[in-house]
């Protein structure tokens, strides 16, 4: 039994694109015991991974820490990991390459990098979609892939019957009007405004809510839709995940949710400016679909309402 390490520090909508990465490369280890290196965020979540025997926590501090960035180090090699699948394929895991394994190649580290194809360069290499870069990188490591392209996040799911029941949750649907304050060019801002079409059309028949992370509870109180919390507090991402997986419909900006619906099965929309594609970001899916404009502000509710409003009937 040799031991495999995966690398995965997130974010969150890319935690659900590797879920089928990971089951590859699990299932093509089924005698070795795989570890999976991430942060604080994913840490409990990965816990619930099946395909993963234990997590290691990497708290991301500085490079110039030098006494973390030892003991961090000192830890990994103790494993004697016999290949490393760099998923995250960062500057920094690169990094971590270049002192574990500074002259492995991709027989040992498989990243986006020893696993380039020849005919191709880097930059040119990642306008390709974020599935096809790892079905490639994992292929090219010897791994053969049925679940790469095609990610269940499913098991990221938990119990979550007592919130509904308090909330009285049946039949609703769910907005993620939300998005990285630095990347306000994701956000789609006429949520209130499809919020009254799918009233005025459904009446009560579908509960109209939100689930805001910790950092969006206040921009939450601008929806008119109820946000959803666990006493008071967002929920985890297991949680989340079984909600998004159990509503009728999601609308979200291009964010970690709504990569979760697609990747759940999820009935829904994700809106899309001029800031990436559909494409490679990977997120189109059978019941998961985008609707692409050059500029968010000239996309009206009325046409996010059709595409909602047909998929609901």
């Amino acid at each position: 039994m040799s031991n495999i390490l995966i690398i995965k520090h997130g974010s969150l909508g890319d935690i659900a694109q590797a879920s089928g990465a990971i089951q590859d490369i699990s299932e093509n280890h089924k005698n070795d015991k795989i570890y999976l290196l991430t942060t604080k965020a994913y840490f409990e979540v990965f816990k619930k991974n099946p395909f993963i025997h234990e997590v290691i926590l990497d708290k991301r501090l500085p490079r110039y820490n030098l006494i973390y960035l030892y003991f961090l180090m000192k830890e990994l090699k103790k494993f004697k990991f016999s290949k490393v699948f760099d998923l995250q394929n960062s500057s920094r895991t690169n990094f971590y390459k270049n002192i574990l394994f500074p002259k492995a190649k991709k027989e040992i580290w498989s990243s986006s990098i020893t696993t380039l194809p020849e005919v191709i360069n880097k930059k040119e290499f990642d306008k390709h979609s974020v599935l096809d870069r790892f079905n490639h990188q994992l292929q090219a490591s010897g791994v053969k892939t049925s679940c790469t392209l095609n990610p269940d996040f499913s098991w990221a799911c938990s119990e979550i019957s007592k919130i509904k029941k308090n909330f009285k949750l049946d039949k609703f649907i769910l907005l993620f009007p939300f998005c990285s304050q630095h990347l306000d060019i994701k956000k789609w801002p006429y949520y209130n405004n499809l919020i009254k079409l799918i009233s005025d059309k459904f009446g009560n028949e579908y509960k109209i809510i939100t689930a805001p992370g910790p950092t969006e509870i206040n921009i939450a109180k601008e929806i008119n839709a109820e946000p959803l919390l666990d006493n008071g507090k967002a929920l985890s991402i297991s949680q989340l995940t079984s909600l998004i997986k159990e509503s009728s419909f999601v609308v979200a900006n291009d964010t970690g949710p709504a990569h979760i619906a697609a990747h759940v099965g999820a009935k829904g929309l994700t809106l899309f400016g001029k800031h990436t594609t559909a494409y490679k970001v990977s997120i189109e899916r059978e019941n998961f679909k985008a609707i692409e404009v050059t500029d968010l502000n000239n996309l009206s509710a009325e046409k996010v309402f059709e595409r909602l409003s047909k998929s609901l009937n």
